[in-house]
């Protein structure tokens, strides 16, 4: 491996990968210059492995969307509907929401992972007492709900008070974590070309910072394979590095590709990035970001088969059995809408890895004995106009 490090011209790197020294930015686009992704596969195992031995994570949750009425116009989003569009909209009352919600927690589920549109005609009050209703119903689940946009529409126009005053309301009401979604790239050239109108990097940050400071821990994501540059991509990456470093409230970098169908880039003609991409990017991602304790393979976007090589690839997490997503599957991705115990448990196993359920802050639960069975089909939801 040390001829293939050295082939690669990566041996400097190398070095300090293995000693569990920063690489820098000029390194990180180096690691994407090169070509063999034998020798980035493993420089990130090498991390992953220091980091978190051999096991690899997964978690039983759900995904609920409350509603895809939106004010914006994400170029890339093929999910949400203006409010005067009322093809394809939805908004689902509180009891349908809590009724999934039992209905999958009654079977194991430790966590429901809830994100929506900015809608403008729902009250905070519908926000608060949804998070409040699933905690009643569901005493031990874990609600991980809302991007950093979302709460910054809650906050400036629908409750109209302070950020963390909104932060504070929303976790007395029972909210446990932020999630990662709407970070896209962070370069202003690009968020003007891809989502005009949402939250700006410094924006985004705040959000997560203020959640952090309260004590508090979120996910991150990255979109990528649009129309950024690579070095938009570390510019990306090293903006999540130095607010980890800064707030140590990251658990997990979450990465996904865009999806081409269905939106309004779609007459650029771009292709979906290719496995061997999103292998780089995870691999690439697990080497800079030292700060960061997991890296999680998105299977809803790469597909399980790709998801289960990524765990050689720097990834010791492969998210959750999810249930229904809809937001990738309304841009067009083909993958399945859930996963089993099984078929997550088998494929990192297959991989050579430990298969351990974790929660939603990526500690690892008791390791499943020899449980397999699949969460129930759960029916869709059934759309109630609040």
């Amino acid at each position: 491996m040390d001829k293939i490090i050295a082939r690669a011209g990566l041996t400097d790197i190398a070095e300090k990968v293995f000693s569990a020294q920063r690489i820098n930015d000029e390194e990180a686009l180096r690691l994407y210059a090169t070509k063999d992704l034998n020798a980035l596969g493993y420089l990130a195992n090498h991390v992953r492995e220091r980091k978190n031995g051999n096991v690899a994570t997964y978690i039983l949750n759900l995904y609920l969307n409350y509603s895809n009425v939106c004010i914006l116009s994400c170029q890339f989003c093929a999910f949400a509907r203006r409010p005067h569009e009322k093809e394809g909209q939805f908004t689902y009352d509180i009891e349908e929401m809590v009724r999934q919600s039992k209905e999958a927690y009654d079977k194991g589920i430790t966590e429901i992972h809830m994100v929506g549109g900015l809608n403008p005609k729902l009250p905070f009050e519908y926000y608060t007492e949804l998070v409040k209703s699933l905690k009643a119903a569901c005493p031990d689940l874990k609600v991980k709900a809302f991007t950093a946009i979302e709460i910054r529409h809650l906050s400036e126009r629908i409750a109209k008070k302070p950020l963390r005053e909104t932060l504070e309301i929303l976790r007395e009401a029972g909210l446990n974590s932020l999630t990662g979604g709407g970070a896209e790239i962070f370069d202003a050239e690009v968020r003007d070309k891809l989502c005009r109108g949402k939250e700006s990097a410094e924006e985004w940050l705040e959000v997560h910072r203020t959640w952090h400071q309260m004590g508090e821990r979120s996910t991150c994501t990255m979109l990528y394979g649009h129309i950024e540059t690579l070095a938009q991509r570390v510019d990306h990456l090293r903006r999540l590095r130095e607010l980890q470093d800064e707030t140590h409230g990251f658990t997990a970098l979450v990465p996904f590709a865009y999806e081409p169908d269905n939106n309004k880039l779609s007459h650029l003609g771009l292709a979906r990035a290719s496995a061997f991409e999103d292998l780089r990017n995870l691999a690439i991602a697990r080497i800079y970001l030292d700060n960061f304790d997991h890296i999680t393979a998105y299977w809803v976007s790469l597909g399980l088969p790709a998801a289960q090589i990524a765990l050689s690839y720097g990834v010791d997490d492969l998210h959750g059995t999810i249930q229904q997503e809809k937001i990738f599957h309304m841009a067009g991705s083909q993958t399945p809408q859930g996963q089993t115990v099984l078929t997550l448990e088998r494929a990192i196993r297959e991989a050579g890895r430990i298969p351990v359920q974790r929660n939603t802050f990526y500690q690892r639960m008791n390791e499943l004995e020899g449980r397999g069975e699949a969460l129930p089909d759960i029916p869709p939801q059934k759309g109630v106009l609040v």
